[in-house]
């Protein structure tokens, strides 16, 4: 039976009772060759056509990926596809997770985007290639779900929250739930520009969390300072612009970000983070940075 959580009264039994789970040691990316700003299906890509610069998203790319491995993440690489520009974003085609048994699994995602639809069927077949169970939502009843881009795991907990209201339907979360076995808070997005909730909310560890707040409900924003005891707030410029919000942190201490983000590393090196700048403006063109460009796994 699903657990959908969208009452705070329902959320702190939820995290005390989630079962632990393992930090991720792994991450999939897809290479940048065929990275490119093609259309328009979110704000940030507006006047970004035919603009991004090959050479040098092929070196932000790599140093994005040479940083996962100076903090001990074993980075796999998957080939961009000719004709699916946006496929490089590898944190949206599916939800990956592993079970108290050891077991793997990947729930593939319904792209939202008919542009982006074609992708999802190359991250199918690597996870095949790699001894993962497969699951489907039911396309006739769920008109979309963007994987992790909406669907974001507590740190070392099996707890999900589920980001809804531009790429990913509610109705999605009630099959993850059901499959996974895990509640999922629910959190609805409210601002176009962080149209999925990887843009604008970052899970640094068990108790911290960076988010924009604009981007969520007063609902939202009650269940997530429930949750976490250190809720760090982006500015606008450096959430809107630099996507700060869209940093990743696997390991509970490492910070990987988008460089710039003066104030956001201020608070992050005051609570013990340790911050990690990258420069992915190329990838900022079509509205990605860190977090998008990989998907974590175990």
């Amino acid at each position: 039976m699903s657990t959908l959580i969208t009452k705070t009264e329902q959320l702190k039994p939820a995290l005390d009772d989630a079962d632990p789970m393992p930090v991720p040691t792994d991450a999939l990316m897809v290479t940048p060759e065929h990275f490119s700003v093609d259309y328009i299906i979110n704000p940030h890509m507006a006047g970004n056509i035919g603009t991004v610069d090959k050479k040098k998203a092929r070196w932000e790319w790599e140093v994005v990926r040479d940083k996962f491995r100076n903090i001990g993440i074993t980075v796999h690489e998957l080939p961009g596809q000719p004709g699916l520009p946006d496929m490089v974003f590898s944190a949206n085609q599916s939800l990956p997770y592993v079970d108290t048994a050891g077991r793997k699994h990947a729930l593939m995602s319904i792209m939202h985007s008919e542009q982006r639809k074609e992708e999802v069927a190359y991250v199918e077949r690597w996870y095949r290639q790699n001894g993962y169970n497969i699951h489907y939502l039911d396309a006739d009843l769920i008109p979309d779900f963007e994987g992790m881009g909406d669907a974001v795991w507590h740190f070392r907990k099996r707890l999900l929250w589920g980001g809804y209201g531009y790429r990913s339907s509610q109705l999605a979360y009630e099959t993850i739930s059901d499959l996974y076995g895990v509640p999922v808070v629910m959190l609805e997005l409210i601002h176009p520009s962080f149209y999925h909730l990887d843009t604008c909310f970052c899970v640094l560890d068990t108790d911290s969390v960076l988010i924009y707040p604009k981007a969520f409900t007063s609902d939202g924003l009650e269940l997530i300072h429930t949750a976490f005891k250190h809720v760090i707030e982006a500015p606008q410029h450096e959430a809107e612009e630099l996507f700060a919000c869209n940093a990743t942190c696997p390991d509970g201490r490492n910070v990987i970000i988008q460089k710039g983000c003066k104030e956001v590393n201020k608070k992050l090196k005051k609570y013990g983070y340790a911050f990690h700048e990258v420069d992915t403006f190329e990838f900022l063109k079509s509205g990605g940075s860190v977090f998008c460009m990989k998907l974590l796994l175990w």
